[in-house]
């Protein structure tokens, strides 16, 4: 049996007892979003079981700047939340949220599994302004470019004879910092997960986010149609998405740092001001993965990292720098497997 009634901020509710699961809908507006930060410090936009889904609606940008610079369909909600949002920062991203998932507790882990991605509006945008970007001395000035996508053949159109294949995923998803009303901003990746920008989160992909704060307080955004590794003028495709979301509580589980898992492929991350010590620990991230959950010896662990991991550069522009390491899945016998 399914009721559809409707809760809380004209959220839609769809109760599924065969399942025993709830499905809810959370759609971006000025009371669902928080700009510029992750924090326990602000009411959850909703709250849900462990198990449950939720259909979270996102935007970004600047409506009126989008509008001069010729895009169309820009959604109201992005209008409505430029104007009327005053509580913004340190950082900029509009990120839909808090979900409250009841049951996680400091040390459990969150499990995000991302179910499904759709593109909300016809367009992209890509923007550089002065002092941003990895090259900010060669390009000293803003520009803004609006990119058509084409939703049925999932391509964007950037310019005449270039047509680039869309990959939709959300730059930012996160947790709380700790309990209270500490802000961890949005620009930065870290422990919290945030603006990791990593462009293999994809729908099919599951993260997993240590949790700080009694009920994760998650929260997502900064859309992207599709993105180069490197990020760097500072923005990527960036648009409106609507993300399918199941969210698990782990009490078995316990992490240090976010780590994530695509159908084909392991992922660790690292996150830091330098590039070198980025690296460094998504590769000891990796080390620790195949040591843990693998049960390699940490020698062999090391050598596994060098001979059939990737490190991949995730965005040089965030403030930390991002790396990547991922592994395939393939390599591994069913025995060896891990039961993430």
């Amino acid at each position: 049996m399914i009721r559809i009634h409707t809760v809380g901020f004209g959220l839609l509710l769809l109760s599924s007892h065969a399942f025993a699961q709830t499905t809810y809908k959370l759609p971006a507006t000025p009371k669902t979003v928080v700009v510029g930060f992750y924090s326990a410090g602000v009411p959850p936009a909703i709250k849900i079981k462990s198990g449950d889904t939720v259909e979270i609606g996102t935007v970004s940008g600047n409506a009126k700047r989008l509008a001069e610079s010729g895009a169309k369909d820009i959604p109201q909600a992005l209008y409505d939340i430029n104007e009327q949002v005053k509580d913004k920062g340190p950082g900029g991203h509009i990120l839909t949220g808090p979900v409250y998932v009841e049951g996680a507790e400091p040390g459990d882990v969150l499990e995000v599994r991302i179910k499904k991605i759709d593109l909300a509006v016809p367009f992209a945008y890509n923007a550089f302004r002065p002092g941003s970007g990895f090259l900010p001395d060669e390009f000293p000035y803003s520009r803004m470019k609006v990119i058509p996508l084409d939703r049925e053949r999932m391509i964007a159109h950037f310019a005449p004879g270039i047509e680039i294949p869309l990959h939709p995923f959300f730059g930012s998803m996160g947790v709380a910092g700790s309990e209270g009303p500490q802000r961890l901003n949005s620009t930065a990746p870290w422990y919290h997960a945030g603006n990791m920008d990593n462009k293999d989160l994809v729908a099919g992909a599951t993260l997993y986010i240590p949790v700080q704060a009694k009920g994760a307080y998650f929260e997502v955004g900064d859309a992207h149609a599709g993105q180069g590794n490197g990020e760097v003028d500072i923005t990527a495709m960036e648009t409106s998405l609507n993300g399918t979301f199941q969210f698990i509580v782990r009490k078995d589980m316990h992490l240090r740092w976010p780590r994530a898992e695509t159908p084909t492929r392991y992922i660790t991350m690292g996150f830091n001001e330098d590039l070198t010590e980025a690296t460094k620990m998504a590769a000891l991230e990796m080390i620790d993965f195949l040591v843990t959950e693998k049960h390699l010896s940490r020698d062999d662990a090391y050598m596994l990292t060098s001979v059939a991991a990737d490190l991949d550069i995730t965005q040089l522009v965030d403030t930390k720098k991002g790396v990547h390491a991922s592994i395939a899945k393939a390599i591994f016998t069913p025995s060896a497997r891990t039961t993430q």
